[in-house]
């Protein structure tokens, strides 16, 4: 397929030049090992330096897993103030092509959200793949949410006011978790939050052929992370390949909770995106679509000053104000 990108924004496509220049590994062919070293090369912060002087008090729990399956590490972040008995919750799924990340890298958008909110955010760890190939990483995200709509008590969370949310994989976990919780008759999120999110597994589409070469999350390295995911059966319209894995596949998206749906125009998630926005409106749901001009995939996270940026972040404020009835 021959393609045109969609320009980068000068200023965010400066970002991308300065990024391309410090990353030696870039054009080299992508392996799993290499995207977890090359993550491991910037270290978290610790939940604590995050937070700082903020009014957000952290707390580390293992919650029950799949059955059979380990426990999960969750971070639970609350407002310290004493407000009203119980506040509206975010259940964040962690970024990383399914194939890396940890829960922590999220924990800055989480406290702010926490302190502009009022929320209590959940932040779960999942098993990644190919270590734990499909379905472990939904299915730890699903038992993650039971856990917390179950203590929701526990937790000063009111159950009918919690949004399942993440970014990349972690936004394509939430649209899989989302269709779990309709599938098996709950617990139902009040809202899917998908920033960027990384939803189908066939690459077909004219911006997956579009950011072949550059970009932070390029077309090699995706079927790289969806052939970890999901084997032999990655990219073939015929395989048994799970909705709950690949939402794009899924025939039925009615009965789904509001949706906020969100990417660049310069990114290879961005049509799959707007189909699958699209498809939830022809099934007579609600979705929320932002299409960011310029802006590559993960633009936020590494362009935080950018006027895109702010414009995005008070967008999905926005959203979630109404959605979750602040």
């Amino acid at each position: 397929m021959r393609v045109t990108p969609v320009p980068y924004d000068p200023a965010l496509g400066a970002v991308l030049d300065a990024m391309s220049r410090d990353d030696a590994s870039a054009a080299r062919p992508p392996t799993v090992a290499a995207l977890r070293d090359s993550a491991a090369a910037f270290p978290l912060p610790p939940v604590a330096d995050v937070i700082g002087d903020r009014a957000i008090d952290a707390e580390e729990r293992t919650v029950p897993g799949p059955a059979g399956a380990p426990g999960l590490d969750v971070t639970v972040l609350r407002p310290r103030h004493p407000g009203p008995a119980v506040v509206p919750g975010l259940y964040s799924i962690h970024g990383g092509g399914m194939i890396s990340g940890h829960r922590h890298q999220d924990t800055a958008r989480l406290a702010d959200l926490v302190e502009q909110l009022g929320v209590v955010a959940v932040n779960v760890e999942y098993r990644l793949a190919p270590e734990h190939p499909d379905p472990a990483p939904v299915e730890d995200c699903y038992a993650g949410l039971r856990w917390m709509l179950e203590h929701a008590g526990e937790l000063g969370v009111d159950p009918e006011r919690v949004v399942v949310m993440g970014g990349s994989a972690g936004g394509g976990l939430s649209a899989g978790v989302a269709l779990l919780a309709r599938d098996r008759g709950g617990p139902a999120p009040a809202g899917q939050l998908l920033l960027c999110p990384m939803l189908d597994d066939r690459n077909t589409t004219v911006s997956s052929h579009q950011y072949a070469a550059s970009g932070t999350w390029r077309r090699e390295t995706n079927i790289l992370a969806w052939r970890a995911l999901l084997g032999e059966r990655a990219g073939d319209p015929a395989a048994d390949v799970s909705v709950y894995a690949a939402p794009a596949r899924a025939a039925d998206l009615s009965g789904l909770p509001p949706a906020f749906v969100e990417a660049g125009s310069a990114e290879l998630f961005r049509d799959e995106d707007v189909a699958y926005a699209s498809r939830i409106w022809a099934a007579g749901g609600q979705a929320e679509l932002h299409i960011w001009q310029g802006a590559f995939h993960g633009f936020d996270v590494f362009a935080p000053d950018h006027e895109v940026t702010r414009a995005a972040l008070a967008a999905r404020r926005s959203w979630l104000r109404r959605v979750l009835r602040l």
